[in-house]
């Protein structure tokens, strides 16, 4: 595999090959880097803890060499485009470039060009994909229940500006899921997601799901008149804790972070005993490395 851009262009088997061997970082394992000395560059041009920083540690797990890449400071300020500055680090030596950008698809352009060699890693692109998000919230998922198949998955939330959400749908139907979404129907396109399941109100399915997925509310890719108030989003569409008391013994919450506490999920149930998402961060870090892994090796 020499680029990770998009999780619907892999197999089942591929998928599944990661989160085993995230697993296995997980519980110990090291690569056996092929070459001495590899670099890896970050180019993030959307803001980012969670992923900027996991990505960044998994490299350090990994022995690679991080280099600092800084948007504002580099010669993107001067006007070169995105496809000059993957084209100079990679004949600097450049391993991999991990990128995220606003624009949709904006790896096409960079993995079909001959004159780059470096793996791209997708790092989240525009409203598109999220891939490695994706990886990690399928090996919290499998970490719990031990598969997919028979599952009741319900995606909440702002469906249509989310990567997350695609990335998701995508591959949890493949592997067997049952996946319903939630969350304002002006903020769901049925053209693009009824394939992969119903839109359902969050008080007719909350009681039903094995997992309660939560998106954040995209605010900076909505015009203003297009949002609710705190309050008025969480009583209407968010998993408040009256709603949480109703959910099936076992089932858990996740969120992909950061939370908007009190909007899409109530403050008290973010660190809940039935909430995954502080196991979500700490199993990106493993899931990051095993992509790392294939692209390099």
């Amino acid at each position: 595999m020499k680029h990770f851009t998009s999780i619907e262009k892999m197999s089942n088997t591929e998928v599944l090959g990661l989160i085993k061997r995230a697993q296995e970082f997980k519980q110990g394992a090291v690569w056996q880097k092929p070459r001495a000395q590899i670099f890896a560059s970050n180019l993030f041009f959307e803001n980012s803890t969670r992923t900027h920083q996991s990505f960044a540690i998994a490299e350090c797990k990994l022995g690679l060499e991080v280099l600092e890449f800084n948007a504002e400071t580099s010669s993107l300020s001067k006007g070169e485009s995105l496809y000059d500055t993957v084209l100079t680090l990679d004949a600097l030596g450049v391993g991999v470039c991990v990128i995220r950008h606003s624009e949709d698809h904006y790896y096409e352009q960079l993995v079909q060009s001959p004159h780059i060699h470096l793996s791209i890693v997708n790092a989240g692109d525009g409203s598109g994909q999220h891939p490695s998000q994706c990886l990690l919230d399928l090996m919290t998922i499998q970490q719990e229940f031990g598969g997919f198949d028979g599952l009741n998955v319900a995606i909440v939330g702002d469906i249509n500006h989310s990567r997350v959400a695609r990335s998701n749908a995508q591959m949890l139907t493949r592997l067997g899921a049952k996946v319903t979404f939630s969350g304002p129907k002006e903020w769901f396109s049925a053209e693009e997601f009824s394939s992969y399941g119903e839109h359902w109100p969050i008080d007719k399915l909350v009681g039903e799901v094995d997992v309660m997925m939560l998106l954040r509310v995209q605010h900076e890719r909505h015009n203003a008149a297009a949002t609710f108030s705190k309050a008025d989003y969480h009583q209407k569409y968010g998993l408040t804790v009256p709603r949480a008391e109703r959910m099936k013994s076992g089932a858990i919450i996740m969120h992909p972070a950061p939370v908007n506490r009190d909007v899409e999920l109530a403050d008290a149930l973010v660190e809940a005993a039935q909430s995954r998402i502080v196991k979500q961060m700490q199993n990106g870090v493993f899931a990051r490395m095993a992509i790392l892994e294939a692209v390099l090796s």
